[in-house]
Order: structure tokens, then sequence, then C-alpha cells
């Protein structure tokens, strides 16, 4: 009894010393773990340097402090300025761009009106005072003197352009062509106006070129009096163009015509709606500050054209009417409607093309500057072309077609009988002299407040470029990179003489074939900066040479863009 009494008394002591030891291993383990603080909360290690923070409270984790926590989280938008700043600059180029736009379209729109005036105004007086020299020049023995000077020239041809072109466009039937369009279905006239869209921008790019062609053939100094035959030629196919040009136009003013008078106005709404695909062929293309002004150009001119297409329209509808002037407010709406959409998609276009670019709302200004040195260099004694032409060659804007076609409309619309019809159109004619002189006297000093603030007065001194000059600038291009001739390596490797001491450096030639012209700091004005000044260069294995790997292209300045292309919107 004794023995198994002590026998139990010893098992339970080693149960309690092994429940004593195992407890103290745990202990141990979990003061380990405490010091090494390694404590795991949603997932995340943090470092805990005490033990009392292994338990967390379940309220920290809890929804309502979750939700708190997001109400009251705050941030601080001064930790990137700069970026913000940006941002907003963005929003007030937008909103200033409105402003700035309309600012430019305004000017352009009375610089294509002073050179339409002048088709109506001055040159048939500029004609007439012409063919008086033609004539007395010869009867007053002044045979040493030239007949006509160039510009006197230039207005002659005009002159006969248009009567010839009037004359063919007397044959063409607008009534038969109005019902003849009027026939058509909706979807095939609104694929017919978008065509001939297409086709004004192609007649308008090239048309001046055939012209200024014409022009430098009848006034370019001949030593043989046959060579005067090939103005005839030029004279004939710029006679073609302008009639052609001319019917283009008459045939947008009755699809433009079509949409007014039908009765449910859809294809009115979709020749609109075709304003507004505009802006997604242009807003998400890269654009520099030349093809931006491009782009201006052809939106002045293509305003412009508008407003005499709706006067074409206008005046039609007044004439079926029997000139009520009640019918004119019907129109409103109308014409109200498609000035006001062409407006707004300039606007929008003109946003966002300047905020995808980083293009400052002042660049208008810039433009508008360059629109007002054509005007003044116009007026200057060393003018190399006349006023009306420099717009056509900048907008493209060709006044000559839609003069043509104007005057036909007005001459089939407007019946001239007696005396006092007579005196009506003299009056007219002294009205519009009067506003052309008008105009031209605003624009020209409003020109020269433009010129003067953007510091381009020097470059009035400037001579015209000539035809010398490009001609010795290839030259000296083609001396750049003529190849080494075998004869001279021959006579290289027999003398052991480098051939740097055989043929002058190549860079000297080049310099003294181009002649130095002075540069002042204003020709660097309004021109896109030019990223390509760092490239590579690389040793020419022929020449022994050091030359670029890539053909530099030459910075562009905004006075050098002669006239608007149907490319000028490309991405370069």
């Amino acid at each position: 009894m004794a023995d198994s009494l002590s026998s139990s008394l010893g098992e339970d002591k080693d149960k309690e010393k092994a429940d004593r030891e195992r407890s103290r291993r745990d202990i141990r383990i979990d003061q380990n773990k405490a010091e090494d603080g390694l404590t795991e909360t949603l997932g995340f290690k943090t470092n805990a340097g005490d033990s009392s923070t292994k338990k967390r409270n379940m309220s920290d984790l809890s929804l309502l402090r979750f939700i708190t926590t997001e109400l009251t989280r705050g941030y601080f938008l001064e930790h990137n300025e700069a970026k913000y700043t940006e941002r907003r600059e963005r929003v007030y180029t937008c909103l200033r761009i409105p402003k700035e736009l309309e600012k430019l379209m305004i000017f352009g729109f009375f610089l294509c009106l002073d050179a339409f005036l002048y088709v109506f105004t001055l040159l048939p007086l500029r004609v007439i005072l012409a063919l008086l020299r033609l004539v007395t020049v010869p009867c007053c023995g002044l045979s040493g003197s030239r007949l006509l000077q160039p510009a006197q020239v230039c207005d002659v041809l005009k002159g006969f352009i248009m009567v010839l072109c009037y004359s063919m466009m007397s044959y063409v039937d607008y009534a038969m062509m109005y019902h003849l369009i009027r026939g058509q279905s909706v979807i095939k006239l609104y694929i017919i106006y978008n065509m001939l869209e297409v086709a004004d921008r192609l007649f308008s790019s090239f048309g001046q070129d055939i012209l200024d062609a014409l022009y430098w053939t009848a006034t370019e100094p001949k030593e043989k009096k046959r060579a005067h035959i090939g103005v005839i030629p030029h004279f004939f196919m710029a006679v073609l163009y302008v009639f052609l040009h001319a019917i283009l136009i008459m045939i947008q003013a009755t699809t433009l015509n079509v949409a007014f008078n039908s009765h449910n106005k859809s294809l009115l709404t979709i020749m609109m709606s075709n304003n507004f695909v505009e802006i997604k062929g242009s807003v998400f293309k890269k654009f520099e500050k030349n093809n931006l002004f491009q782009m201006s150009n052809s939106d002045i001119k293509e305003r412009f054209t508008n407003y005499i297409l709706l006067l074409i329209v206008c005046l039609r509808n007044m004439e079926q009417f029997s000139w009520n002037p009640d019918h004119l407010w019907v129109l409103f709406p109308d014409v109200f409607m498609v000035i006001a959409s062409e407006s707004a998609v300039d606007v929008v276009k003109h946003a966002f093309i300047t905020k995808f670019n980083d293009i400052s709302a002042d660049v208008y200004g810039e433009y508008r500057a360059s629109l007002a040195f054509d005007l003044v260099s116009s007026r200057q004694k060393n003018a190399y072309t006349d006023y009306s032409d420099s717009v056509s060659r900048r907008m493209g804007f060709i006044p000559l077609p839609l003069a043509l076609l104007l005057i036909r409309v007005v001459t089939s619309s407007v019946k001239i009988q007696g005396s006092l019809s007579f005196m009506c159109v003299l009056l007219f004619y002294l009205g519009m002299i009067t506003l052309k002189v008008l105009n031209s006297i605003v624009l020209l000093g409003t020109s020269c407040v433009f010129v003067k603030a953007a510091n381009m007065e020097e470059k009035l001194s400037d001579p015209p470029p000539s035809a010398v000059s490009s001609r010795a600038n290839s030259r000296a291009h083609r001396f750049k990179h003529v190849p080494t001739l075998p004869q001279q390596e021959a006579a290289a490797d027999r003398g052991g003489i480098p051939l740097s001491s055989v043929t002058p450096p190549l860079s000297n030639m080049a310099n003294s074939s181009t002649p130095t012209v002075p540069k002042s700091e204003s020709d660097t004005f309004l021109t896109t900066p030019d990223d390509e000044d760092d490239v590579s260069k690389i040793i020419n294995t022929d020449t022994g040479l050091e030359g670029d790997m890539r053909p530099k292209t030459p910075k562009k300045d905004l006075l050098e863009i002669d006239r608007f292309t149907i490319c000028g919107n490309r991405i370069n």
C-alpha cells in the first residue's frame, strides 16, 4: 500500500515537472517572438517594439473606422504645384482661343474683302488706264519706252480673262442646273457636296500657280519676239481654269440653295454636321505653328467663301419671290444656323489643337502680324507682287472665279431698264469704290500697328528673293555633295599628296558662290524650333568630309508659306 502511494505521488510530481517545463518552453517561445517584433495585421508584417502591441484591438479593424478614415483622409495639391499650374494654364489658353481666333478671322475676312472688292472697283479702272496707255504711247512717238509696265500687263490679262469667262458663263443655264440637282437623293447630294469641297481646295491650290505662270511668261524679259508666242497657251489655260472653277462654285451654291429650299431641311442638317466631322480629322493630329498657320488661312478663306455663297443663295431666292422683304426673314434662321455652326466648329477645332500640341494663344497674334506684313510689303516701292495676288498665295483665296460667279448671278437676277436704273448702278459702283478705299486705309493703318508691335519693320527693307540667289544656293548644295573624281584619287595615290591639297575645301567653294547677306534679329521671328541641330555626323569615305547622317530641313518662317495646300495639316 505504501509502495503504491509513493509511486503515485512520484508520477504526479513527474507530470507537474513536465507541465512546468512545457509552460516554460511556451513562454520562452512567446518571448522570442515578442523580441523579434513580428506581428501580422491584415496580411502585412509590421515591427512592434513592445509586446503589448501584439494583440490589436478589434475595434481598429472595424468597418466604421474604415469609413471614417475614408471620409477624413486629406492630401496636398502643392506637393505637385508645377503639374496643376500647367493644367490651369491650358484651361486659360482654351478660354482665350475664341477671342484670339475671332480677331484673326475678322482681320483675315477684311483682307479677303479688300482683294474681292479690288476685282469690281479698281481692276476695271486700271485696265482702262492700261489700254489708254497702249493707244497713246505709239501716237506720242515714245518708241524708247515700254508700252506697258509689268503690272499693267497683268491687269490687262486679268481683264481679258474676266471678259472671256463671263461670255462663256452666259451659256450656262442656272435654272436647269438647279432642277437637275434638286432631283437627286439626299445622300447623293451630300456626297456631291463633299466632293465639291475637295475639288475646290485642289483648284485653289493649283489655280494660283497657273495664273502666276501666265503673269511671269507675259512679263519676263525676252530676247526674241517669237518668245511672246508662249503667252498664248498659258492664257487659254488660265481661262479654262477660271471657267471651270466658277462652274464648280456655281454647283456648290446650287446645292446649298437646294438644301435651303428643301421642306424637311434634312440636307441642310447633314451639310452642317459635315463641319463637325472636320474636328475628328484635325484635332488628333500633330500640329506645329506653321501647320496651324496654314489651317487658319484655310479657315479664313472657307468662311469668306461661305458668306459669298450664302449671298448668292439669298439673291436667287429673293428673285424667285419677287424681292419680297418678308421672305428674307424666312431665310435668316437658316443663314444664322450655317454661320453659327461654322464658327463653333472653328473654335472647338483650334482650342483642342492648341491644347494637345502645347501651343500658346499668343500665336494668333503672330499670324495677324504675318498677314499684316504682306499688306504693308505690297505697298513698298520694291514690291514684287500685287496685294490681291499675295492674299491668293497666302490663303488660297482666288477672287476671280468667285467674282465672276457673283457678276453672273447679279446680272441674271437684276434687270436694268431705264436711265434711273443706270443711275442706281453708278451710285452703287461709287459706293463700292468708297468702301474699298475706306477698307484699304483702315487695313493699312492696322497692319502698320501690327508690324510695329511684332518688331518686323527691318524686314520691310530686305530685297525680294531672286532667282540668282536660289541658283547660287543650289550650286553650293551641288558642290557640297559632289563625289571625288577617279582621276583625282589616282593622282593623290601616286604622288602621296592628300586630297585636301589637290582640291580646295568644298565648304569654301560653297561659301564663295553664295552672297553673304547680313541677318538681323527679326529674321528669326515666327520660326518653329528645329530639333535636328544636334544630329550625329559621319565621315564620308569618298570625300573624307564630315557630313550629316540625314538631310536637315531648314527652318521655315511663317512669311515663307506662300500658298494654302491640301496637305498643310499633315503629320510631320
